[in-house]
C-alpha cells in the first residue's frame, strides 16, 4: 500500500533535523580535521609495512611517463601504454610498493565493496580470475603487484619516495620533477595518478598528543602491536574513533579479538547485506578469452527505457520526478533501519545505528557482521548524537563527562580530500601553480586536462564522472590519456595541451549537471560534500552519467585538432 507524502517529508524533516545538528557542532567543515601529521602526530604517518628506508643516490635523469602514484591509476595507464610501445615509464610512488590504497590500507577486514569480477582491472589480461564474489585486501595488493610485473612497471619504479614539486620547463619541453629524496627528474608527461583520498587525516581533537596508550590511524596499522592475527588484543581495551567504511570492516574483527571495544560513533553508516561466496571453479574454468572485456561492454551498453516507461515518465513534472526519486530513496533507507531493528538486539544501540539522510549522502556500507557484532557483551557503542569525540586525555576519549580507558586507541578517521597534487607543487606555463588556478574555479576538459599546464593528466580527479566501481573510471580514464600520449607521439608532437574553449565547454558541462536539487546540500556532512562546506557549481563531479562522459571522451578524441594545441618536438627529448 503505497504511503501518503506526509510520511515521506516527516522524514526528510528528520534528515535535515540531523544535518543541522551536525553542522552546528562542527560549522568549520573540513577545517575540523588536519592532514599535517608532522611534530607530535608525526607517528602517524609513518609507513610500518615497508621498514627502513634504504638510501640511494639522487635520482637525475629523463623519462618519457612519470606517473605520480602507484595504485591502479598508474597502473592501467602504464599498461596501454606498454600496449602502444611506450617504454620508459616510472612510477614515484611514497608507499614501499605498488597498489596505492591497497598498499596502505592493510587493516584486518579490509575488502572491497564492488564485485571483484568488475573491481579487479586487467583479468583478460593476466588471465586471472578472483577467489570470492568480493575480494579481500590481500588479493587485490597481490593483483596490483602482479601487474607492475606483468609490464614490467618496477624497473624504473622509485619507491618511499615522494614528489614534493612539478614545475614545467617550456624551452625543453619538459616536467621537472622535485622530491624530498633529493631527485631531479624530468618528464615529458606527467600523470597525477595519486587519487583524491591518500592523505590520512585525523580529526582536531584537543589533547590528541596526551595520550599515553598506544595508537594508530587504520591505514598504518600496526601489527607489531595487534599481531597478526590481532590475539595480542586478547587483553586490551580497545577504542575506535569513527564508523565510515574502514571501520564498518575493522570492528567485526576487533570485536571478536579485544578484550573490551568502544566504538566512538558521530554519524552512522547504511549497512546493507553483503552476498558473498567464492568463485565457483566451474563457472571460473568455462570463461572464454575476453570475458571481462565483455563485462565492461555490457556495463557501458544505454539501457533504454520501454514505449510504456518513457510514456510514464513523460507525464511528469520535474518536480514529480524528482519527489519520486527521493521518495525511493527513502524507502531504501527504511529498509536498512529496518534490517537495523531485526539484528541488534538492545534498542537504544539499534536506534543510534540507524542512518538519517538519503542514500549516497555518505559512503553506503555493505557487511554482514557489523551489526551483530554490537550483540557482543564486550563491545559498546559510543554514540556522540552528531557531536563527535571533543576530548582526549591520557588515558583516552572523554565523552558527556565519562572517561574511556584505553589501552589501544585506533582512527578510522579517513582521508583528506583532495583535488590534486596531495604532497606537490604543480607549476605550469607562466610559473602559475595549479592551485591558485583552481583558486576561482575547477577549470579542466574532462577532470583530465587543464589548460597552461602542457603534458600533465590528472586522473580520478574532480570534474570526472563519479563512479562507486572507480576502477571502471581509472580504465577509461586511463585507455584516453595511453591513446593521447600515443597520438602525440605518432603526430610527431612535443606537448598536447587543452584550449582554453575546450576547458570553458567542459566546465559549463560540470555546471550543467550539477546543482539540479539540492541534494548535496541537504546531505548530513561526510566527505562526498566536503563536510557541508559551500561548494562552487564546478568543484565536483561531472554527473552527466558514466555513459555520457564516456562518449565526451570519445568525441574529444575524435577532434584532437579542435580540442587540443599541440607544440612540434623538441630535438633534445627522448621517446621510450
Amino acid at each position: 500500500m503505497a504511503k501518503p507524502q506526509e510520511y515521506y517529508d516527516h522524514i526528510k524533516a528528520k534528515f535535515a533535523e540531523e544535518r543541522d545538528l551536525r553542522l552546528g557542532y562542527r560549522p568549520e567543515g573540513t577545517r575540523q580535521f588536519t592532514s599535517e601529521l608532522n611534530g607530535g602526530l608525526a607517528s602517524y604517518a609513518v609507513d610500518p609495512y615497508a621498514g627502513e628506508q634504504t638510501s640511494r643516490e639522487p635520482i637525475e635523469d629523463t623519462v618519457e611517463c612519470l606517473f605520480i602514484g602507484g595504485g591502479f591509476s598508474a597502473l592501467l595507464t602504464s599498461a596501454r601504454l606498454r600496449e602502444k610501445g611506450v617504454e620508459s615509464i616510472r612510477i614515484v610512488e611514497r608507499g614501499g610498493d605498488v597498489g596505492g590504497t591497497w598498499y596502505w590500507n592493510r587493516y584486518p577486514g579490509a575488502a572491497c565493496d564492488v564485485v571483484a569480477y568488475d573491481y579487479l582491472p586487467l583479468l583478460d589480461e593476466l588471465d586471472y580470475v578472483p577467489k570470492d564474489h568480493y575480494a579481500k585486501g590481500p588479493e587485490i595488493f597481490a593483483h596490483c603487484q602482479s601487474i607492475a610485473e606483468k609490464y614490467d612497471l618496477y624497473k624504473l619504479a622509485v619507491f618511499q619516495t615522494t614528489v614534493t614539486s612539478t614545475v614545467w620547463h617550456a624551452e625543453e619541453g619538459l616536467w621537472h620533477i622535485s622530491t624530498d629524496r633529493g631527485d631531479t627528474m624530468k618528464a615529458r608527461f606527467v600523470i597525477c595518478a595519486n587519487g583524491t583520498l591518500s592523505k590520512p587525516k585525523l580529526a582536531k581533537i584537543h589533547g590528541i598528543e596526551s595520550f599515553q596508550g598506544h595508537s594508530f590511524h587504520t591505514s598504518r596499522w600496526d601489527y607489531a602491536y595487534t599481531g597478526n592475527d590481532l590475539s595480542k588484543l586478547r587483553d586490551k581495551v580497545v577504542g575506535i574513533i569513527g564508523t565510515g567504511a574502514t571501520a564498518v570492516q575493522a570492528v567485526p574483527q576487533l570485536a571478536a579479538a579485544a578484550k573490551q571495544l568502544y566504538v566512538f560513533q558521530r554519524t552512522p553508516s547504511s549497512i546493507d547485506v553483503r552476498d558473498d561466496w567464492p568463485t565457483d571453479p566451474n563457472w571460473a574454468r568455462k570463461l572464454a578469452p575476453g570475458w571481462q572485456a565483455k563485462r565492461r561492454a555490457r556495463a557501458l551498453t544505454a539501457r533504454e527505457l520501454t514505449p510504456e516507461q518513457q510514456a510514464a515518465q513523460a507525464k511528469l513534472s520535474r518536480e514529480e520526478k524528482i519527489q519520486s526519486q527521493e521518495n525511493a530513496n527513502i524507502d531504501y533507507m527504511m529498509r536498512i533501519h529496518t534490517r537495523i531493528d531485526s539484528i541488534v538486539q538492545d534498542q537504544a544501540t539499534a536506534d543510534a545505528l540507524k542512518p538519517w539522510y538519503m542514500f549516497m549522502c555518505k559512503r553506503p556500507c555493505f557487511h554482514n557482521d557489523y551489526l551483530p557484532a554490537y550483540n557482543r557483551p564486550n563491545v559498546e557503542l559510543v554514540d556522540t548524537h552528531g557531536q563527535g569525540i571533543n576530548e582526549i586525555t591520557a588515558q583516552g576519549p572523554v565523552f558527556a563527562d565519562k572517561q574511556y580507558a584505553v589501552d589501544l586507541l585506533i582512527y578510522a578517521t579517513g582521508f583528506e580530500v583532495q583535488k590534486t597534487g596531495i604532497y606537490n607543487q604543480i607549476i605550469g606555463e607562466s610559473g602559475l601553480d595549479l592551485n591558485d588556478k583552481y583558486s576561482t574555479g575547477m577549470r579542466t576538459l574532462l577532470g583530465i586536462h587543464t589548460s597552461g599546464y602542457p603534458n600533465l593528466f590528472i586522473m580520478g580527479g574532480y570534474q570526472a564522472s563519479f563512479q562507486f566501481n572507480l576502477t571502471d573510471m581509472l580504465q577509461t580514464q586511463g585507455d584516453h590519456i595511453a591513446a593521447c600520449i600515443a597520438y602525440a607521439r605518432e603526430q610527431g608532437y612535443q606537448t598536447i595541451d587543452p584550449t582554453p574553449e575546450a576547458e570553458a565547454w567542459w566546465v559549463q558541462e560540470v555546471i550543467d549537471h550539477r546543482g539540479k536539487t539540492g541534494r548535496n546540500q541537504e546531505c548530513t556532512p561526510g566527505y562526498y560534500n566536503f563536510e557541508g562546506e559551500e561548494q562552487r557549481r564546478q568543484d565536483g563531479n561531472y554527473n552527466g552519467g558514466f555513459r555520457q562522459y564516456f562518449t565526451h571522451m570519445a568525441e574529444v578524441r575524435e577532434k584532437m585538432g579542435d580540442n587540443f594545441v599541440f607544440t612540434q618536438k623538441v630535438a633534445s627529448t627522448t621517446d621510450g
